[in-house]
């Protein structure tokens, strides 16, 4: 089914591009969906049809826009178990388990947090630039856990993609990690400014480079202390606040300054035989984790409708607190 609205152009619109005109009366649409509604014929302005987005406004034109339903998403619903932390019109907050893959790719078309939503949320997803789709603003990695936000409305996508493009600096996004990693820092309170890309040889990998990266900026506090099974301290909780959302940041952070992730065996293989230090609870609750011991545990953003400050929180997986010795 395809609806339509008409807007007739007051004098204050005199000079506007026509993308521009529509963005200010549809502000449940991007900017981009609607110049994509305009180069496809969807306009018109007294019986004729209006293909160019810049199209300057006149004082009493009259244009009638046609938006036809969204399309179904290509990646298909699948009936997946999701712990939803809430859910209203426009978002939904999800605790992602370990192992679940974000968003269809190759190697993964199947299986992932999208198929899930899809399935979910059903007709309840608006569009996402004309596609019945979760919008996903951020990414955890398929092996960590936490709390995530996806947008399932336009407006909503728009809204949560601005604060995550200002990655927190104005105050709207707070992201904080738990992250358990090999050794004490020597700084109880620091910040990781390094740059990343691509590893030049292994390609799954990320690294610190001089050039050619991009910006990454980790702030981190050391809190609980794991002690061995000699009594020594030999890694250590460590709270994430990203300032930038790279991807693999904080595994390559903590790895750049010598701390590792526990269960890290990308960045941390080096570190393996230190598990032989840890208690035996903790030896086994690391093998039970089976992955970097990273957790997405707290959230905050601001609703992108109501404007509402809005903080979630995931309680730390049972392997970490066994390795912290915090019990069930």
């Amino acid at each position: 089914m395809t609806f339509e609205q008409t807007f007739v152009a007051e004098d204050s619109d005199k000079g506007e591009r026509l993308d521009r005109f529509l963005a200010n009366r549809l502000e449940q649409f991007s900017r981009s969906r609607l110049k994509d509604l305009v180069k496809n014929g969807s306009v018109s302005s007294e019986g004729s049809v209006i293909v160019s987005p810049n199209h300057r406004i006149m004082p009493g034109d009259t244009f009638t826009v046609r938006i036809p339903d969204p399309v179904d998403a290509i990646p298909k619903g699948e009936d997946i178990p999701l712990d939803i932390v809430y859910e209203d019109a426009d978002l939904i907050i999800i605790n992602k388990p370990a192992g679940l893959v974000v968003h269809p790719a190759a190697g993964n078309w199947t299986g992932t947090l999208v198929n899930a939503l899809i399935a979910h949320c059903g007709e309840d997803l608006s569009g996402i630039g004309g596609v019945r789709r979760p919008g996903i603003v951020h990414r955890l990695d398929k092996e960590t856990s936490g709390v995530m936000v996806v947008a399932k409305t336009d407006r909503a996508h728009q809204g949560l993609a601005r604060q995550f493009a200002s990655h927190g600096r104005d105050g709207r996004l707070d992201r904080r990690y738990a992250a358990l990693v090999w050794g004490i820092p020597k700084r109880q309170k620091d910040t990781i400014s390094a740059a990343l890309g691509r590893h030049r040889t292994q390609r799954t990998r990320y690294d610190v480079v001089r050039e050619g990266g991009k910006q990454a900026i980790t702030h981190y506090t050391t809190g609980r202390k794991i002690i061995g099974a000699d009594g020594t301290e030999v890694a250590a909780e460590v709270e994430c606040r990203l300032e930038t959302g790279r991807t693999h940041q904080i595994r390559v952070h903590m790895a750049h300054i010598g701390h590792p992730l526990l269960g890290d065996n990308l960045y941390g293989s080096g570190f393996l035989s230190s598990e032989k230090k840890l208690q035996p609870e903790a030896q086994q609750a690391i093998r039970q984790l089976n992955r970097q011991a990273l957790h997405a545990k707290s959230l905050k953003i601001v609703h992108p409708v109501s404007a509402e400050e809005m903080t979630f929180e995931s309680d730390l997986p049972q392997e970490f607190k066994t390795i912290l010795g915090l019990g069930s």
